[in-house]
């Protein structure tokens, strides 16, 4: 039969691997296009083999959550899942099932991470370091980006649009090999389900370059630029009501909390937030306008506006699990009234 009547299902989930978990896929060809995710059945795997079950009862399932036109595959479609045991119960390791499905959070992702070749940032010489930091920063030329980053990003937003992923931009960041990505959805359970699947589109582009993404937040000691991914949020109440008084209020339990939030911001955070390189150090909790080493950074707008519209938390690293940003995120919201 030829391929233009089967149908290419990447069932996409999260392993069991610690501090964060790793993007895991496999194919399932099916006869019929699925229209919406109910049109999807549920699907096993050896969890022995991605540290979320032992070998004597290997057995874990695939609950589909989301789906994906995948335009790189001749009728391709990415399945978003989480991972459940045989008995329907979320796994341990499922922290999507630990976000509240809130539809009036609005969520910006900002994702950097690195290009790597043969072990180490695209760019860097195999001894020693480029050109110090400065030029970088979305920049232009051969001797700045290479040629291979620069396809790979033009790709990625191709095929991140396709997927009905809400792409809003990409540029150079201020280290050498070092990219980002940003995306918008409205609803905590979209916004966290549409970056795993643009990371996921990345990584799998990245392989036919011979290029790694690289997420871990500082991959390169000194004076270099860890990776961040920094969350803009607002609500119903920050867009519509406001008022200075309600931002206090939640600036308070920002701070209350802060520990809670650095637990659920990524691995190794330390090493990125040291108060340099736009940056708050990690035993620190502050918040100020356009101010790029604070915390939180307000905008201008924000104040102007009678304390009106969204806020970015600049602290979760590049690794960052987003179920766990989203879930801490609307935890710390909804304890201010």
């Amino acid at each position: 039969m030829s391929s233009d009547k089967k149908f290419k299902l990447e069932y996409v989930w999260l392993d069991g691997y610690l501090p964060e978990p790793n993007l895991r896929s496999k194919t399932k060809i099916v006869d019929t296009a699925p229209t919406c995710v109910a049109d999807l059945a549920p699907w096993g795997f050896d969890g022995s083999s991605t540290q979320q079950a032992e070998g004597k009862s290997s057995d874990c399932i695939l609950k589909p959550v989301a789906l994906y036109p995948d335009s790189t595959r001749i009728n391709g479609y990415l399945v978003m899942c989480e991972v459940m045991l045989p008995n329907g119960q979320p796994h341990p390791s499922n922290f999507r099932q630990t976000v509240e499905d809130s539809a009036d959070l609005w969520i910006g992702f900002e994702q950097e991470y690195f290009f790597y070749e043969n072990g180490r940032p695209l760019g860097f010489p195999e001894d020693g370091y480029p050109a110090p930091q400065g030029p970088y920063y979305t920049s232009i030329g051969y001797k700045n980006v290479g040629d291979i980053a620069r396809q790979v990003v033009e790709e990625h937003i191709n095929i991140a649009l396709d997927a009905g992923i809400n792409l809003e931009g990409i540029n150079a960041e201020v280290a050498k090999g070092q990219w980002e990505f940003q995306i918008f959805a409205k609803g905590s359970l979209k916004a966290c389900d549409d970056m795993w699947i643009a990371r996921y589109l990345l990584m799998r582009l990245a392989e036919k370059y011979g290029l790694d993404i690289e997420l871990y937040c500082k991959p390169i000691k000194g004076d270099w630029n860890g990776s961040g991914m920094h969350t803009n949020f607002s609500t119903d109440k920050l867009r519509d009501e406001g008022g200075k008084e309600y931002f206090e209020k939640l600036m308070a339990a920002f701070d209350k909390y802060r520990d809670e939030h650095i637990a659920a911001y990524g691995p190794d955070n330390h090493l990125r937030l040291t108060g340099l390189h736009e940056t708050q150090s990690i035993d620190k909790f502050s918040y100020g306008v356009a101010d790029r080493g604070a915390s939180i950074r307000i905008p201008h707008s924000f104040v102007n506006n009678n304390y009106k519209g969204y806020m970015e938390d600049r602290r979760p690293n590049s690794q960052a699990d987003p179920y766990k940003i989203i879930s801490r995120l609307l935890k710390t919201i909804n304890s201010v009234s």
